[in-house]
């Protein structure tokens, strides 16, 4: 564990001192784009803080390659180069986009394109998690995974609208995910699961670097490249679990717990994790053709935007996509430690407590209909204009806040 935490602090470190220096030059030279109609920011702000992550998780790979505990990874480092190249790519075309605003079907290609070299590399799904079948065709597997990729990298890129709220969710999910990678890793000593865990420790690294640069206010926003990043690497830790473990392996009596749920996990875990992105993807694809448009129309009405418009503030929007996120993937986790009742009983506990939060905005909407219509004073806890952190009513409900272009919008 010791050396999980020695990568993961040089990834902060070296992202934390680059961001800063990013940051410096950005503003020296004008390296950002002007205010949108639909940001909520009110000066230029720059966006290449997913250059720094992605130098910062470099040095943390070269450091682990030195260690001997993590041999096993860079015995076949075919595994480690693919993921570091389609990074790399991914880098690329983010940072283009964000200076020059690239048309979607470039943006989808590069996206194939870096999927592409980290499966050809071997990080794939080759197996189905429940009863360990094998995917018939190499060549199925590879058009899974190069979906599943760029599926997770465009849904992690649809939540980058509000500060700190893409690098706190990648902390808590990878957190999460971490743990048990980790405890597989202690089961059964693969590359797979070896790969997994040091990619998620880095990345949790990274996030966490670049967290006070990028926390509200933001002082510099991480981009599509630093999106995209996260989603990539998320996506291969995931793939690199969920691709490669017997389930039935997680369900022996000796191993984890005596439950049935556990055998699920490998599937579970990963979509409890992205609830959160994945959530916002599928509910604005839908919301988009049945609108009869386009996909990749842009518009405002991502579940932030809908946290800030039921009065939230921006603070308290993020917070609550936390809460979420930290409920969902910690009460799926649950399953491998408790009993299943008790751990549906947190779970189901957590959600409530999530709902209620998010909805609070709401009752106090209907307590000040109620003063009104007696004609009485709104309470003074309801008029407390902080709440909308410096927005009006009017222009929190009108005004997009999405600091980071959609990648194929």
């Amino acid at each position: 564990m010791i050396f999980y935490l020695l990568v993961a602090g040089i990834a902060a470190i070296v992202t934390y001192a680059l961001a800063l220096l990013v940051l410096k030059l950005s503003l020296k030279y004008r390296l950002y784009p002007q205010v949108r109609q639909r940001d909520v920011h009110t000066r230029p702000t720059p966006r290449l803080g997913g250059v720094a992550m992605f130098f910062g998780i470099l040095v943390a790979f070269a450091v682990a390659s030195t260690l001997g505990n993590f041999s096993l990874i860079f015995n076949e480092p075919g595994k480690v180069f693919g993921l570091l190249g389609a990074a790399l790519i991914i880098v690329i075309i983010g940072v283009a986009d964000d200076i020059w605003d690239l048309d979607w079907l470039t943006k989808l290609a590069g996206q194939i394109i870096a999927a592409g070299v980290l499966a050809w590399q071997g990080v794939q799904l080759s197996t189905l998690p429940i009863g360990g079948q094998t995917i018939v065709s190499p060549y199925v597997s590879l058009i899974i995974t190069i979906f599943a990729v760029v599926l997770v990298m465009n849904a992690v890129n649809f939540i980058d609208g509000l500060d700190g709220l893409v690098a706190g969710v990648a902390v808590i999910a990878n957190g999460v995910f971490f743990v048990y990678a980790y405890l597989l890793q202690s089961q059964a000593q693969t590359e797979y699961f070896n790969l997994a865990s040091l990619t998620t420790a880095i990345l949790i690294g990274a996030c966490v670097g670049f967290l006070p640069i990028n926390f509200h206010p933001a002082k510099m926003f991480m981009g599509d490249a630093g999106a995209l990043l996260v989603g990539l690497l998320m996506a291969a830790s995931a793939i690199s679990v969920t691709g490669q473990v017997d389930a039935s392996y997680l369900a022996q009596p000796d191993k984890f717990t005596l439950d049935f749920l556990p055998a699920f996990i490998p599937i579970l875990l990963p979509v409890a994790v992205l609830v959160i992105p994945l959530l916002d993807f599928g509910l604005a694809i839908i919301r988009r053709l049945r609108a009869g448009k386009s996909p990749f129309t842009a518009d405002r009405k991502h579940l932030h935007h809908r946290l800030l418009d039921m009065g939230h503030s921006h603070l308290h929007a993020v917070l609550i996509l936390y809460s979420w996120t930290a409920v969902a993937s910690v009460g799926v986790l649950a399953f491998t430690f408790v009993p299943w009742r008790w751990a549906a009983l947190m779970f189901v506990a957590g959600l409530a407590l999530c709902a209620a939060i998010t909805l609070a905005p709401l009752s106090r909407s209907k307590a000040r209909e109620a003063a009104a219509q007696r004609g009485g004073p709104e309470p003074e806890s309801l008029t407390d204009d902080a709440r909308y952190d410096g927005l009006d009513a009017a222009s929190a409900d009108t005004s997009p806040t999405h600091h980071s272009k959609e990648p194929i919008e």
